[in-house]
């Protein structure tokens, strides 16, 4: 009797053993995290300003000049024409920032400033109102603030200099507040466009199967590797719902291809797992690799002290 249990205790573990390896094999994701919605992205944005109250950072640049000029004469100042305003402190930058989609007028999103000119560091500056634009050329936000720099530089009398960092490049999170909603086809339409991070055919056969089997025949069909189209209900309100369902849904993703990466600078090598290596000898100056195969395996018995 006790052989008998101890026989079964054995065989449940090698099963339990061989479900726990199946499981770990798949690889089962949310919808969500492997695709987005066609029409619903982020939009670049970019913007020309200056930065100002730099502790003798400044740049030098000609436009710089000429940006400041241009400023000052908005708020009533003239400077003559040969005067030189000698900007120490005053830099011309570059604004850029990503609007994530369904933004509204309002919201804060972070923005990023770094410097045209020679300046040497942005550090302590604040920049002044910037339009942001898109690619259409319409302002959607605009920019100002107090620039947070993670970079720094130190210069020594002897002429010795040391930099941490890019000091030229800062950044002013929710330094930009949204004036423009970007337009999109979310709503429109009978279906929308799943778009695949990784095109895979197999993904994309399970992706439907599973929304098929979830919200009925016919609601899911593949348009290629990429793209899966899914009918949707014309009503937004219906429409955000029915998505949070399907986005939430697990799909069994494909596998990757066997692949192989080289550093030839670095000498890594970088394998997945669907790489399979047969019998191979390899030589490379005084070293020597050898992969075999034995199919000849020792058991040793169970009162034994050795490995299999």
């Amino acid at each position: 009797m006790k052989k008998s249990m101890t026989a079964g205790y054995v065989v449940l573990s090698a099963l339990l053993s061989l479900l726990t390896l199946f499981s770990a094999t798949v690889n089962a994701e949310r919808i969500k995290d492997i695709s987005s919605i066609s029409g619903v992205r982020t939009n670049q944005l970019i913007g020309y300003g200056l930065v100002v109250g730099l502790d003798g950072t400044g740049d030098k640049a000609p436009f710089t000049n000429q940006t400041f000029r241009n400023m000052m004469s908005e708020f009533g100042i003239t400077i003559p024409a040969g005067e030189d305003p000698k900007l120490k402190n005053v830099a011309a930058v570059s604004v850029t920032a990503e609007l994530p989609p369904f933004s509204k007028p309002g919201q804060k999103v972070d923005i990023t400033v770094s410097s045209i000119g020679n300046a040497k560091s942005l550090r302590g500056g604040s920049l002044l109102f910037t339009p942001l634009k898109g690619a259409d050329g319409n302002v959607y936000a605009v920019g100002q603030g107090n620039l947070v720099v993670g970079g720094f530089g130190a210069d020594g009398n002897d002429g010795s200099s040391i930099t941490v960092n890019v000091p030229s490049v800062g950044r002013i999170p929710n330094g930009a507040t949204v004036e423009r909603t970007v337009p999109t086809n979310f709503a429109r339409g009978d279906s929308l466009i799943f778009n695949l991070d990784r095109p895979d055919f197999t993904t994309a056969k399970a992706m439907v199967d599973q929304i098929n089997g979830t919200m009925g025949p016919g609601t899911a069909e593949a348009l290629d590797a990429t793209s899966v189209r899914v009918s949707a209900p014309r009503d937004t309100s219906q429409r955000v719902s029915y998505l949070s369902l399907i986005e939430n849904m697990e799909v069994v993703t494909g596998k990757e291809r066997a692949k192989v990466i080289i550093n030839s600078r670095t000498g890594t090598i970088v394998m997945g797992q669907n790489v399979m290596i047969e019998p191979v000898a390899v030589t490379h100056g005084n070293l020597v690799v050898t992969i075999t195969e034995d199919f000849q395996v020792a058991q040793p018995n169970a009162l034994a002290g050795g490995d299999t």
